[in-house]
């Protein structure tokens, strides 16, 4: 492989590096010590994205499964029960650290194909008032949704939990990592996405672009609960407003062009459809992620992995495998045009 070719890395948006202006950012940041809640730059990307959640308050993190576990852990005590999905972030990908660090019984129900959770199993699952059972707490939604192909939950739906919750006495946090993703997606703001739920975290470091951290959003009461839990887990970052400040940056600047990822994702797809033995998910991806899956006869049982070995090596296309005949590619701020046409040409020559 030429070290001077560009590598087209398309296995997430975590990948992404800070942009220039982040960079001049960070270096010129004002800083204090925000554990004692005198960053200047913590507290207004705090204030900012806040005001984008339509919330109270804001709590820097520096991850999003910090975020989720801050969340549940000022929402539940231990013994009680977060309903989830069984695709979701919250039940998959965070080591399971509500059950392992808060005592938190999780309850995964099935995720529909479009990501949300039929309101009749939660319905199902709200247990009653026994003392056999864990109480039931907490919702939590993934929006948009990973495993589910990248899909947006819309206001409509999301106020329909949010209804079904407070008529039980339960929370709804809602795992908003690629919310303004789901924003675009739909013609609505973040706020009105953030709105039916009692807490919010979203991500800086995907689409957004930031090198690290989330914020959790909340009610005053709330966020002073989740900055005990995030000091708990070991979330006091001092001098942290070097990172807030590309969080600043993210915010101001980046929101808006996620439309572009969206675009190139659905030229991505357009592409990928056309080549033999390759089948979408969904034809048209809903946000920056396109899923396909292996469709050839002497497909082995590791072939995704084989294939994206070859695509890397003889191409320089990274791509994600999420089995062992399928694929995860995602679109960011750093793949262009041109890498789209790259990955297009290189799945077409290896298959």
């Amino acid at each position: 492989m030429e070290d001077n070719i560009e590598i087209v890395d398309l296995r997430s948006d975590t990948v992404t590096k800070p942009t220039p202006e982040m960079r001049a950012a960070m270096a010129a940041a004002e800083v204090g010590d925000d554990v004692l809640g005198e960053d200047p730059t913590i507290n207004r990307l705090q204030q900012l994205a806040a005001e984008k959640m339509g919330k109270e308050a804001g709590l820097f993190v520096p991850s999003g499964t910090m975020g989720n576990l801050a969340a549940i852990l000022a929402h539940c005590q231990r013994g009680d029960e977060a309903i989830m999905g069984n695709l979701g972030h919250t039940f998959l990908f965070e080591a399971g650290g509500a059950a392992a660090l808060g005592g938190v019984h999780p309850n995964p129900l099935q995720n529909q194909p479009d990501g949300s959770l039929r309101l009749k199993d939660i319905e199902e699952a709200i247990r009653t008032s026994d003392s056999h059972f864990p109480v039931s707490r907490l919702i939590i939604l993934e929006n948009t949704h990973n495993r589910c192909g990248g899909v947006p939950l819309t206001v409509e739906y999301t106020w329909q939990v949010a209804k079904v919750a407070r008529e039980n006495g339960l929370r709804l946090h809602l795992d908003g990592a690629r919310i303004f993703n789901a924003a675009a997606a739909l013609k609505v703001s973040a706020g009105e996405l953030a709105e039916p739920a009692d807490s919010v975290t979203f991500c800086l470091s995907k689409g957004l672009c930031a090198p690290v951290g989330s914020v959790l959003c909340g009610s005053f009461e709330f966020i002073q609960r989740a900055h005990r839990m995030r000091k708990q887990l070991g979330g006091g970052m001092r001098q942290a407003g070097i990172l807030a400040a590309a969080g600043i940056i993210a915010l101001e600047q980046m929101v808006d062009r996620l439309v572009e990822d969206h675009r190139r994702a659905r030229m991505l797809a357009s592409g990928l459809a056309r080549i033999p033995g390759l089948r979408l998910d969904t034809e048209v991806p809903s946000t920056n992620m396109v899923f396909s899956t292996l469709e050839i006869e002497e497909a082995r049982s590791n072939m995704a992995a084989v294939i994206a070995d070859r695509l890397f090596r003889e191409y320089h296309i990274k791509v994600g495998v999420v089995g062992a005949h399928r694929f995860r590619m995602v679109t960011h701020y750093w793949i262009d045009d041109e890498a789209i046409e790259r990955t297009i040409q290189a799945f077409s020559r290896v298959l």
